[in-house]
């Protein structure tokens, strides 16, 4: 009778400590193992919910049901666009500090556009030479990438996937082991040699598997019945520019790429939802190949999903094609998701997930429902400022460039004509002010002696920086967009492009809601105050106390 006792008390401790043990691994460490960013190119904040009854349950509704949702998120900036978000979160302070002002600018002193990421002194490694000459060097401050890395010796790993090199660059900081970004010419990921000279093994494993071939033989098909896209316009409508003027389904890849059996063309799949098939295929591979988040040290890992991005511009929001790309994404995600469990657990991981920006409606969509909208013709409106400055001052070449919502004067000319620089940008401010769908403009001048702490010059002004930005800002109304090749666009601070998704979920991240404004820069100093790190250089944002407390 003793014996039986004995055995059974030891089968019961042994049970116990079993338990304790289970319960022991799911207990969050003191700091997460791995971080992981999500940022979904053109998420609008509505989409959540628009597209909630179609999402999975191990996707987007699993990180709000489980997860901290900030419900009242966006940016307090002007102009936003894709890379221009991306530096914002990383840094935690605006394109003012940060330097990213937009894709492109003009350079005065060399006469001459340069693009965000542009670095001519570096060259591809695994791609098209072309390709390859991207860096860094134009983001201005540190990241909390960075600040992670100084705080420890360089002994955390990080790691950011874009299929576009900017969003990819700047996410991982200036020290970032590597950030990798899609070859339309090859098929490959690629890196530059900013990062390294020869691409590891795990990488060209992967690329050897050829999965943009596979993709690219596909064709894009609804996902569901089409009758079930219900929170969309018809699939074939007169709103959307489509790829070359194919606006409804099925899309055959090959077909729209003019790929050929010599010559293909990759560049249909970033523009489609199998470019971010193959992003969740690559960032999956490379938390194995790299081992991420298995040791003591804090790893992150920044994944960007940017098809979306070009997917709404072209077909618009309330696009079939649109929401099918956001229904197959969360899908993506949800593997993503699971995948990460069973590698390192939900209590090792931190996940944010958010976007850069949103996008507009289409405004002939809004023109047609009595709405006030439109579409600013910039190409139009230049013509007539060089037409005029002209006729005023004689004739020369003194619009250099416009990009963006902003003109960029011939400074060289300017002076040697010897003229005053602040009167010529006051006449160009006051003359682009009268065309429609213009609501404001401002000088660099006034930007520079001024300090605005409200309303729509403070956006701007935190959008204005004095070595890059134009010498006058264009603010266009609300419901407009520059006229393009696409079907709408964005570059505003009116809420369907500046309200956006914030969702944090993991590690120590307790269910709840956040209703309060919070901002996209508070998100670096958020993941410092995790880590405890310093803030980045030129960080403005605040830390989200719900979290942090």
């Amino acid at each position: 009778m003793k014996k039986a006792a004995l055995i059974a008390g030891m089968i019961l401790l042994f049970q116990m400590l079993n338990v304790y043990a289970q319960n022991a691994k799911k207990i969050p460490p003191e700091k997460p193992k791995l971080i992981v960013g999500i940022v979904v190119s053109q998420m609008r904040y509505d989409y959540v919910f628009r597209f909630w009854d179609k999402f999975s349950d191990n996707g987007i509704k699993m990180l709000i049901d489980r997860g901290t949702f900030c419900k009242n998120t966006g940016f307090n900036y002007l102009y936003s666009q894709e890379g221009v978000g991306h530096a914002s979160i990383v840094t935690g302070t605006t394109p003012s500090n940060h330097g990213i002002i937009a894709r492109e600018w003009y350079l005065n002193l060399q006469d001459k556009m340069e693009g965000y990421s542009e670095d001519p002194d570096q060259r591809a490694v695994g791609g098209d030479y072309e390709n390859g000459h991207h860096s860094p060097r134009n983001l201005m401050c540190t990241t909390f990438p960075d600040e992670l890395r100084l705080s420890n010796d360089f002994k955390s790993k990080v790691f950011s996937v874009a299929l576009e090199p900017g969003p990819a660059i700047f996410s991982a900081g200036h020290t970032g082991n590597c950030a990798y970004w899609f070859d339309p010419r090859t098929g490959n990921w690629i890196t530059s040699t900013y990062y390294t000279e020869n691409l590891p093994e795990w990488v060209n494993n992967f690329n050897n598997k050829h999965l943009a071939d596979i993709y690219l033989a596909q064709e894009w098909n609804p996902l569901l019945p089409i009758d079930k896209y219900t929170e969309s316009l018809p699939d074939n409508n007169k709103y959307e520019t489509g790829y070359g003027g194919r606006i409804t389904f099925p899309y055959a890849l090959t077909e729209l790429s003019g790929s050929t059996k010599k010559q293909k063309n990759y560049g249909i799949l970033a523009k489609t939802p199998f470019g971010n098939l193959l992003t969740k295929d690559f960032v999956s591979s490379l938390v194995v190949g790299e081992e991420l988040g298995k040791d003591e040290y804090t790893d992150i890992l920044m994944v960007s999903f940017t098809a979306t991005e070009s997917i709404g511009i072209q077909f618009g929001p309330n696009s079939i094609e649109v929401e099918d790309a956001f229904i197959r994404l969360d899908l993506e995600i949800a593997h993503f998701l699971q995948f990460l469990d069973s590698w390192i657990g939900k209590e090792n991981m931190l996940v944010y997930l958010t976007s850069g920006h949103g996008v507009a409606q289409v405004p002939a969509y809004l023109i047609d429902s009595k709405i006030p909208s439109g579409y600013f013709n910039q190409l139009g409106a230049v013509s007539l400022l060089k037409s005029a400055l002209n006729n005023i001052y004689g004739r020369g070449d003194w619009v250099k460039s416009y990009q963006s919502q902003q003109v960029f004067l011939n400074h060289t000319l300017i002076e040697d004509s010897k003229m005053s620089l602040r009167e010529v940008q006051d006449y160009v401010a006051q003359f682009m002010l009268q065309f429609a769908g213009v609501a404001n403009t401002v000088t660099s001048y006034t930007l520079q002696t001024t300090n605005f702490t409200t309303g729509i010059f403070e956006k701007i002004q935190k959008s204005y920086n004095q070595k890059r930005s134009g010498d006058v800002m264009i603010n266009l109304k609300a419901g407009w967009v520059e006229k393009g090749e696409g079907a709408t666009d964005h570059n505003s601070s009116y809420a369907y492009d500046s309200k956006i998704p914030l969702i944090w979920y993991g590690w120590k991240i307790s269910r709840g809601t956040i209703t309060r404004s919070v901002d996209i820069t508070d998100i670096a100093p958020t993941i410092c105050t995790f880590l405890n790190t310093s803030y980045p250089n030129a960080c403005t944002g605040s830390p989200i106390l719900e979290l942090v407390q």
